[in-house]
């Protein structure tokens, strides 16, 4: 009796320990896997898709070019320090829902989860080169659905128009004619509205200095911009090198500083290949 009751106590405390350790196996498990698609990404190739940023990049119309002093210097005080004064929107840069519409996200408020995601690239860029005004398609989108299947939900689409090539030259990014009227590419409504209604994609960005085209925002027009930032999503302005990444399978990674109720901020915006 005496045995068989060790024998059953025995039994129970294996059992116990078993499943005390059953946790801590699971996560070593999970480290595992996590380091497992680290070692992956590592042998992945990393495109910037950032442009550096000074006093004299293209810029919205409305904006003051950044200003930079020295506050403190190597050679007067034993390190260098910088002051950066500058608007938001400057450079490649992350709009927030907030920079339209007041209640909605800031910066601070972009869901970390939202900031790594499948890049889809829908290129236009061919199209562009015959025509400075041209607005993306439900045709464009449906081409590239047919050649890569269905935009994945939680997506960062990017619209390639190669206009970042005319980086960092104002007067080229703007093309303004005789009139002083812009002529640049842009998206469409119907585009937008699948995207985010539809696709239920995390964010959109381009190469130019506006959501809108050249021609609407020349009459002050910015109600594309206003639309996208008013489904609570957050899009990235005058990204580079898009015609150095694939139309479909990479990844994007999208750093922004975390500033408290922050509007708008430069960003860092990178690839990773398949």
């Amino acid at each position: 009796m005496f045995v068989r009751g060790s024998l059953h106590l025995a039994a129970l405390t294996l059992v116990a320990l078993l499943a005390a350790s059953a946790p801590a196996r699971a996560d070593r498990a999970q480290a595992a896997d996590l380091m497992r698609v680290y070692e992956i990404l590592a042998t992945r190739s990393f495109v910037d898709l950032t442009h550096s940023f000074g006093p004299d990049i293209p810029h919205w119309k409305g904006f003051e070019p950044l200003r930079v002093r020295d506050v403190y210097t190597v050679a007067r005080d034993g390190f260098h320090a910088q002051e950066f004064c500058h608007v938001g929107q400057w450079g490649t840069h992350v709009d927030p829902p907030a920079h339209f519409h007041d209640g909605l996200k800031t910066v601070d408020q972009i869901d970390p989860k939202d900031m790594l995601l499948p890049l889809v690239v829908l290129d236009v860029h061919d199209k562009v080169a015959r025509n400075a005004d041209y607005v993306i398609s439900l045709a464009d989108v449906e081409d590239w659905e047919r050649r890569h299947g269905r935009i994945p939900e939680h997506a960062f689409v990017a619209m390639r128009t190669d206009w970042s090539r005319r980086w960092p030259d104002q007067a080229a990014m703007q093309n303004l004619d005789g009139a002083g009227v812009a002529h640049y590419p842009g998206w469409s409504r119907d585009v937008l509205k699948l995207l985010f209604e539809e696709r239920r994609v995390a964010a959109a960005g381009h190469e130019t200095t506006d959501t809108d085209p050249g021609l609407a925002t020349s009459r002050d027009d910015y109600s594309l911009e206003s639309y996208v930032l008013g489904t609570n999503h957050y899009q990235v302005e005058m990204l580079a090198n898009l015609d150095q990444v694939p139309e479909s399978g990479a990844l994007v990674m999208v750093s922004v500083p975390k500033a408290s109720a922050g509007t708008g901020f430069p960003a860092r915006v990178i690839a990773i290949l398949p």
